[in-house]
């Protein structure tokens, strides 16, 4: 069973204390102290007595996001997943990296005791967000594999979303971030990106883009974002604190 879950925003280390300063902001959390052996790691810790979600990747390449998984025993769930289709990249005591189907890399960890989830985000004005959904981008001609795959792997509820593109899986209330499929209209690499739950998603725009962030696109209900190094994220219009739309017609 997963215990507890985690956001990685990824993005190129040229970009990473743009990245940093921006998501702390915006998140209303502070950063704990680099790690790894480039420094390329930190956490973004919510006020006591919440348990942190969401951390920070330097990359040599690519942008976007990952999840990670915990476990009390991370060893026999990495032979599991492998099993159900995932290549294993990376495997030491208590953690693995591995790959989907469609190569999207995700990692397995151990489980710290990690259990009250981060509390929603009130910004100036009254708005409120939470990040919340890691969103899968997959070409139609993978899509059914990953989704069964992941389907799979969590053991989540697997639900229809807003659009007939969209599937989510989604966990216990206890757990911090669930998963959104997203089937693309043609086949190309498959990718991720962080979506938030907003109360009102033009409001937090507004809060975003104060700090450095851009809009660069629209769709049904969702604004699409860049941060400050260049990341892609969405402001999705959904409750933050069940995860549920609409919140407004």
């Amino acid at each position: 069973m997963i215990r507890w879950t985690y956001a990685f925003i990824d993005r190129p280390r040229p970009g990473f204390d743009r990245a940093a300063a921006f998501w702390t902001a915006v998140t209303q959390t502070h950063l704990s102290s680099r790690r790894g052996e480039d420094d390329e790691f930190a956490t973004f810790i919510p006020a006591a007595p919440h348990d942190a979600c969401l951390k920070l990747q330097g990359v040599v390449e690519g942008s976007g996001a990952h999840l990670d998984l915990a476990y009390e025993h991370v060893e026999p769930q990495v032979e599991r997943i492998a099993a159900l289709g995932a290549r294993v990249l990376v495997q030491i005591e208590g953690f693995a990296v591995l790959s989907s189907p469609a190569g999207l890399p995700f990692c397995l960890v151990t489980w710290v005791g990690e259990q009250a989830r981060p509390d929603v985000v009130t910004h100036p004005g009254g708005a409120t967000s939470r990040v919340d959904q890691v969103c899968l981008d997959i070409g139609p001609s993978e899509y059914d594999v990953e989704a069964d795959f992941w389907h799979a792997v969590t053991g989540w509820e697997r639900l229809r979303g807003s659009l007939p593109e969209f599937e989510v899986l989604k966990p216990a209330a206890s757990l911090p971030i669930r998963i959104l499929l997203q089937r693309l209209g043609e086949d190309r690499r498959a990718g991720a990106h962080l979506d938030l739950a907003c109360s009102d998603a033009d409001k937090v725009r507004e809060v975003h883009e104060a700090h450095g962030a851009h809009t660069v696109g629209r769709g049904a209900h969702w604004i699409v974002m860049t941060d400050p190094a260049d990341g892609v994220y969405c402001l999705t219009a959904r409750d933050p604190r069940t995860g549920s739309r609409p919140v407004s017609s």
